[in-house]
């Protein structure tokens, strides 16, 4: 009988040592930091690189032989409403400098024509910002705004050419 209770103990002893070690180790075992929503492997000519989808931070790894920037992903989405009635006129949006969250970038690919103007508003349509577009790019402030959703109209003499559907994430 003593026997079989120095065995029992043995055995809680070895299932607390356990227990402990796993406590201990389980959050250094996590493969990674972020929630992502996909990710994925591409391979071609060049080489192999794994990716993933909606990673937000990024690290930057500096050598000898220059720098990377690892986990890039854009704090914005951007997409254009409604129909291109002005064919004649390309108007795009970018996140820039690559990664930013402070600022967007309007893309003209001709000279603005004058009174071609910016319009930011709120989801409730609240104006947060208006500028005369005077050049080619234009920066859109967007650091000091909340995670939210917002519209960007462009339009030429009050005649809209495009609304932008912007996600500051």
């Amino acid at each position: 009988m003593n026997h079989l209770k120095i065995e029992i103990m043995k055995h809680k002893r070895m299932t607390y040592w356990l227990l402990g070690f796993l406590l201990l180790t389980a959050p250094l075992a996590m493969a990674q930091r972020n929630t992502v929503a996909t990710g994925g492997e591409a391979t071609g000519s060049g080489g192999t690189v794994g990716y993933s989808v909606g990673q937000i931070d990024y690290t930057e790894a500096t050598g000898s032989g220059g720098s990377a920037n690892l986990g890039l992903q854009q704090p914005f989405e951007i997409f254009v409403l409604g129909v291109d009635d002005q064919p004649n006129i390309t108007i795009e949006m970018a996140v820039f400098p690559n990664p930013t969250q402070a600022n967007l970038t309007l893309r003209l690919d001709q000279a603005p024509t004058p009174g071609m103007r910016i319009a930011l508003y709120d989801i409730l349509g609240r104006s947060l910002y208006e500028n005369e577009v005077h050049f080619n790019e234009t920066i859109i402030p967007m650091e000091a705004l909340a995670s939210a959703t917002y519209i960007l109209r462009v339009s030429d003499n009050y005649s809209l050419l495009k609304t932008f559907k912007i996600i500051k994430k």
